[in-house]
């Protein structure tokens, strides 16, 4: 099935816009590629260096320079519950290449850190620029030039970005993403919601509040809500980069190390040596970015893509904006309610039908473009599927997926939607630009007219709060928390005390230079609000008192002081060097200074 007109209007009006940078990507990246394996050219010093640890029948095979070495770059590390799993992975992949003749070498480790511990706390300042330090990281390992494919074992918010941005760097070696899969359910997003929510109102003490986040993050794996880690997940897929139905299997379990092993044979059917040539470049194309584009708004993912998925087209040379995303917003429907937009989890969304569910339903409305070439082969069709395991436990088995929904008030059909559009939507006005998620927002709380009250980080707020200053109607600006004021940390500790206030009836918003994930929830949300406050955005300008209108449904976003005014005011300037060190801050001030606005994806690249 051919996409809907309006798809593609988007698409090429993205590939017309992308074809001054796309194209001269697409001939280096060939010109790469017709090169051959590299082994073969190295100096015999190069090579005894690279195959000086393997064990005799992998040296054998690496001195031949036909034989296809796998490049493994993980993000493994025991304290993300996400990533532990992955500590089993590399001997996994090497017992499979070593039995289709191949052979496999960890490349690199990257940084992975934890945006759930670092929370609220001074090492979030480094969270979002990690995601290039991991580009880089991966850059390192692969530029060694021993490999004909490689894989990427990566899960949470920065580390499969920053992964995409260096397969795609990378772009002429074929690149399949490796997934841990998420959790088990644990104890209930809403539950761990309010259980938040009363300790903010002093309600609860910090035991019962530690009880309640322990029985939700419970053991390895993602956690469940649909935050950025799983949006991830979802694009990885949608974008053709996992293996089919790889994404929401549970780990150590049979099944997901049967994909694992998949995932490997996979990888080394698609180097240059063989027939089925798939550099991760020609995958990853504008079609691909769009049907990424769609499936975010299809399941109401993560806002923090809206700068990961323009840094990562970017790699490619694919230029992609926030019109563009607001617009593939207004044109599909959710399919999918799972927290924060919903109460199920990752876990249900995927007994209910999961991604092969979904990718059919998109398919058949025209919604996506089927006609794509994967690390799997050609079509997105073969993504419709669901994976199961073989009679004999060792094999992966697919399946057409299910016709109906294992639950419709998780996930439903592209004709019963529970939404007509994604929810995901560009704000403009005289304060600039931003973005808001409406998803998971109630329909009477989305226009928010009030006064605004100024802080310049998130625990002035929560002391305006604990004092009894904020029983009222207001919107809350929380500035100078962009990209060069302090690395755009998230701002998650707002949420609870933020919904408390709207729980009390009233009229409440945020807007902030800031981030704040797939996790903002039901207060209406302006974020990365671009020109940040250091650069002297209108932002910088509002001062207490000043009436802001949020509009969620028309997608405006002002200040309602004549521009004159506005334009007449001195920006506010704080004493921002208490961003400057501690906890590896100093060793990021090139990073403050060098990065791009959140717009163009808030990238040092």
């Amino acid at each position: 099935m051919t996409a809907d007109r309006r798809i593609e209007e988007i698409t090429d009006r993205i590939r017309e816009r992308s074809a001054p940078t796309r194209e001269p990507y697409l001939a280096r990246i060939r010109a790469k590629g017709a090169e051959g394996p590299k082994r073969s050219t190295l100096t015999c010093g190069n090579l005894a260096h690279g195959f000086a640890a393997c064990g005799p029948l992998d040296k054998q095979r690496l001195s031949d320079g036909q034989t296809p070495n796998l490049g493994i770059i993980t993000a493994y590390n025991d304290m993300l519950s996400a990533h532990q799993p992955f500590e089993r992975y590399p001997e996994l992949i090497r017992e499979a290449a070593r039995e289709v003749g191949g052979t496999a070498q960890v490349a690199s480790g990257v940084p992975a850190m934890c945006d759930g511990v670092t929370q609220g706390q001074t090492g979030m300042e480094l969270s979002l620029f990690s995601r290039d330090i991991i580009a880089m990281a991966t850059a390192v390992g692969l530029s060694h030039d021993m490999f004909d494919a490689a894989v990427y074992l990566g899960v949470c918010d920065k580390i499969v970005p920053g992964l995409t941005i260096a397969a795609l760097t990378f772009g002429h070696l074929p690149a399949i993403f490796i997934p841990a899969g998420p959790m088990t359910s644990g104890l209930p997003n809403d539950e761990k919601s309010r259980i938040r929510q009363l300790y903010a109102e002093g309600k609860v003490g910090r035991d019962e509040l530690l009880k309640a986040e322990s029985a939700s993050y419970h053991g390895p794996g993602t956690c469940t809500f649909y935050g950025t880690a799983n949006s991830n997940q979802m694009l990885m897929e949608i974008m053709g980069l996992h293996t089919p139905g790889s994404s929401f299997v549970n780990p150590n379990t049979p099944l997901r190390d049967a994909l694992t092993k998949e995932a490997t044979r996979r990888a080394l059917a698609i180097t240059a040596l063989g027939n089925e040539y798939t550099p991760a470049g020609l995958v990853v194309d504008e079609r691909a970015v769009v049907n990424g584009v769609v499936g975010l708004h299809a399941t109401g993912g993560s806002t923090n893509h809206t700068m990961h998925l323009v840094a990562m087209a970017a790699a490619a040379g694919i230029k992609l904006t926030w019109q563009d995303i607001s617009d593939l917003s207004d044109i599909t429907p959710l399919l999918a309610r799972v927290y924060p937009n919903g109460l199920a989890d990752v876990n249900h969304f995927n007994a209910a039908g999961g991604m092969g569910f979904l990718i059919r339903e998109l398919l058949d409305r025209g919604l996506l473009h089927e006609d794509v070439r994967t690390a799997w082969g050609r079509g997105l069709r073969a993504y419709a599927i669901e994976a199961k395991l073989s009679s004999d436990g060792e094999q992966v088995v697919r399946h057409d997926a299910p016709k109906e929904s294992g639950d419709p008030k998780v996930l439903t059909t592209s004709d019963k939607p529970f939404s007509s559009n994604g929810g995901l939507r560009m704000l403009k006005g005289n304060l600039g630009k931003a973005v808001i998620k409406v998803s998971a927002v109630k329909p009477e709380r989305r226009i928010v007219e009030a006064p605004a009250k100024i802080f310049h980080d998130q625990n002035e707020l929560k002391v305006a709060f604990d004092a009894g200053e904020l029983d009222c109607d207001f919107v809350a600006v929380v500035r100078f928390q962009g990209p060069k004021s302090n690395g755009m940390p998230e701002l998650h500790k707002l949420t609870p005390l933020l919904g408390v206030l709207q729980d009390r009836g009233h009229k409440v918003a945020l807007v902030t230079d800031g981030r704040m994930s797939g996790a903002s929830g039901k207060v209406p949300a302006a974020i990365h609000v671009t020109p940040e406050a250091k650069t002297g955005g209108p932002i910088a300008r509002i001062q207490d008192g000043d009436i802001i209108r949020l509009d969620g449904e028309t997608g405006t976003l002002e200040v309602l002081v004549d521009d004159a005014t506005l334009d007449a005011r001195t920006p506010e300037m704080p004493d921002l060097s208490g961003n400057e060190f501690g906890m590896g801050r100093e060793l990021f001030a090139a990073f403050r200074s060098a990065v791009g606005d959140a717009e163009t994806g808030a990238s040092v690249f």
